[in-house]
């Protein structure tokens, strides 16, 4: 892990925290995942109705989950971010200069204050892979609604396949072709192995 901000890790257990913002032509939004210290995750993606840069997109995501992680009820917040630049300005590593940056840090150090305690972690971004899905999932609704999502695993198709079975004589052919794709040899005929070779 490569930044960090604030004081050390409680010995009570933290909520966790992680967040990404996204920014394409279609939009922007930010996915959001915080983790209860029993280890119950709450998702969200959440679409913005105003333009945003990437840098601002993640910003947002980071502001939104601090504060959703404080109506929560968490007290030790240990939040996770795969923006390098977010993490090093908030941990004063980097200085912003942009006016917007600079209004975000400052409102992210109000909400540092509503925290016993409060870390912020860069992680690489293949570890933030479910975030990084919701804030591209936010983008892409068009019509963005408060609604419930249900993802659910399929195991087979539902449709059954029709599979037909062929029967084979030896004059068929294919046969010399099946025979070396299931068993591996070829005909005795040097004149059919050559065929089937090429």
């Amino acid at each position: 892990m490569t930044g960090t901000t604030q004081e050390e890790v409680p010995k009570e257990r933290p909520w966790l925290l992680h967040v990404d913002g996204s920014s394409t032509v279609q939009g922007s939004g930010a996915g959001v995942v915080i983790t209860s210290p029993q280890g119950e995750d709450m998702e969200f993606a959440i679409k913005f109705d105003f333009k945003a840069s990437k840098n601002e997109a993640e910003y947002e995501a980071l502001v939104l989950g601090m504060r959703m992680a404080q109506d929560a009820g968490a007290s030790h917040l240990l939040a996770y971010s795969d923006s390098r630049l977010i993490v090093k300005q908030v941990s004063g590593e980097y200085e912003a200069k942009e006016d917007s940056m600079v209004q975000y840090l400052q409102h992210i150090e109000e909400l540092k204050t509503k925290f016993k305690s409060f870390q912020l972690q860069q992680i690489p971004k293949e570890e933030n892979v479910k975030v990084d899905s919701l804030s591209k999932l936010a983008n892409a609704l068009k019509d963005c609604k408060t609604r419930r999502i249900t993802v659910q695993h399929l195991p087979q198709p539902r449709a059954p396949l029709n599979i037909q079975a062929i029967s084979l004589s030896d004059n068929d052919w294919w046969t010399p072709i099946i025979q070396r794709i299931d068993e591996g040899h070829l005909p005795r005929k040097r004149w059919e192995a050559t065929r089937i070779k090429t």
